[in-house]
């Protein structure tokens, strides 16, 4: 393929979670109806993922009043506000199939025990061409070294903010002494 298509594609890849088929997720998804914009919560059990890169898809499994509902969304599309991962499964399979077959009790995933803490993940894209423009113009050192300048300039500024301050409150202080012996020598 050409750098340009990869290029394009590269931009709009978005940050997700880890998951894998027989973990249990919940996609925040936007429904349009008419006009109005709403956000609807799909919750199943993942039954496979396909492809790689913008055109990767994974299909989600559930049922919804005795009868299964299967529903395949694209990994990277904008209309997915976010993926949370509910619980994860234990499976030795890349595709659940054999889900379809089956009903009630003997249609659940096992879930797998500790797996070690989970990953949070921030919404947006995994290569934000604004953020890597602001990143590319930053000529100080990323990490903890950017976080400790910026605190010693905000200490200073507000040192600096503060100083006049009590030259100020100094400056009254003689104003109000002063006024009194005026007012005696009037008197």
């Amino acid at each position: 393929m050409s750098t340009v298509i990869d290029s394009l594609e590269r931009q709009q890849l978005r940050r997700v979670p880890n998951f894998a088929a027989g973990d249990r997720v919940r996609v925040h998804f936007q429904v349009v109806e008419g006009s109005r914009r709403r956000t609807q919560v799909f919750e199943g059990v993942v039954i496979k993922r396909q492809g790689e890169g913008v055109r990767e898809t994974f299909t989600v499994r559930k049922n919804s009043f005795g009868v299964g509902v299967e529903r395949t969304f694209p990994l990277h599309s904008p209309k997915i506000e976010k993926i949370e991962v509910a619980a994860r499964g234990d499976v030795r399979r890349a595709k659940l199939y054999y889900l379809r077959g089956r009903v009630g009790k003997r249609a659940r995933v096992r879930e797998r025990r500790y797996v070690g803490p989970e990953e949070v993940v921030q919404a947006g894209l995994l290569h934000d061409p604004a953020a890597e423009a602001a990143a590319a113009a930053d000529d100080e050192v990323p990490g903890e070294a950017v976080d400790v300048q910026a605190l010693e300039e905000a200490e200073a500024s507000a040192a600096v903010e503060e100083a006049p301050a009590p030259a100020e409150e100094a400056a009254g202080a003689d104003e109000s002494e002063s006024k009194p012996a005026d007012d005696d020598a009037s008197a």
